[in-house]
């Protein structure tokens, strides 16, 4: 099948080697152009433009950083919106706000483009495996429509209710991935300001109630003080910016996320902006004059 996929960052360029592994054509689109150079190095082919992708494929990925990256890529000058044709499928994989999916989709909707917000969970390494756990809202037809396609890119597809819905699953998720590495943090400053190696921490409770995905990915990383990328703090600034504002506007106190995003905050201000969310651990680092390694 013929696919557009526009958006080649950290998570963008793995999905779309999955979607090439899979026997999929591959019309890819960044303004970055050593990203479309590299994806096309791996069997993608070029367009100049979102709306030249859309000319080009009536199922179009978008993978954005953020809510007016999507509306500009989708509704603005040389944008999706001008270049497809009635039935086109949109699938927006960026982790957007819900509010901002829904103006979108009645956008799509006046030129008759279907469209369906699904964010996706597990970083870089699990775009890079193909097992990424995907989110999804939005009619249901259309889904079912595009689950093997989606399925070639993660190793979980849920529908979560209607457009928007996807982005509020992954607000909850990443308010929990915040909130359990910062407890991961704290919990390991302790131990090692206490004089307890924290890998031997690690290995004593990561098989109990405590025990996490995130513990399991995190603290090998903080531990190394590994600090590359997976999912950067600025990143997860966003998010949770998107979680506070929704949560604003239904009624949804959320003091604990509040306080993480000062963590965030504070780490970005002091440079920390790209490194991985794993980072927050400095945070703690700089408080105490600590380092956790092993």
């Amino acid at each position: 099948m013929r696919i557009g996929f526009i958006g080649l960052g950290i998570m963008g360029k793995p999905m779309v080697n999955n979607l090439l592994k899979a026997g999929h054509e591959v019309i890819v689109y960044d303004v970055i152009q050593e990203n479309v150079d590299m994806a096309v190095s791996a069997g993608a082919i070029s367009a100049d433009s979102s709306k030249n992708v859309a000319e080009q494929c009536k199922l179009i990925i978008t993978m954005l950083p953020n809510s007016p990256h999507v509306k500009s890529v989708v509704l603005g000058e040389n944008g999706v919106l001008e270049g497809a044709i009635e039935g086109t499928i949109l699938v927006d994989m960026s982790s957007i706000a819900p509010m901002a999916s829904q103006e979108i989709c009645e956008a799509c909707a006046e030129k008759g483009i279907k469209m369906i917000d699904a964010p996706v969970s597990g970083g870089e390494p699990k775009a890079v495996d193909g097992t990424l756990s995907i989110m999804v809202g939005g009619d249901k037809d259309v889904f079912d429509e595009v689950y093997d396609i989606l399925m070639s890119m993660g190793g979980s597809a849920v529908h979560c209710g209607d457009i928007g819905a996807g982005n509020t699953t992954k607000l909850a998720n990443q308010i929990i991935v915040a909130l359990n590495i910062a407890a991961v943090s704290e919990a390991f400053m302790l131990s090692t300001r206490a004089g307890v190696d924290p890998t031997k921490v690690f290995d004593a409770i990561k098989g109990g109630l405590a025990g996490s995905t995130v513990m399991n990915a995190k603290v090998p990383m903080i531990t190394d003080g590994n600090f590359n990328p997976g999912f950067k703090i600025d990143l997860h600034i966003k998010d949770l910016n998107n979680a506070l504002e929704t949560g604003h506007g239904v009624g949804a106190p959320l003091p604990l996320t509040a306080q993480v995003m000062e963590i965030l905050q504070n780490l970005h201000m002091d440079g920390h902006g790209q490194c991985d969310h794993s980072a927050i651990a400095k945070y703690y680092e700089k408080l105490t004059g600590t380092e956790i390694r092993k």
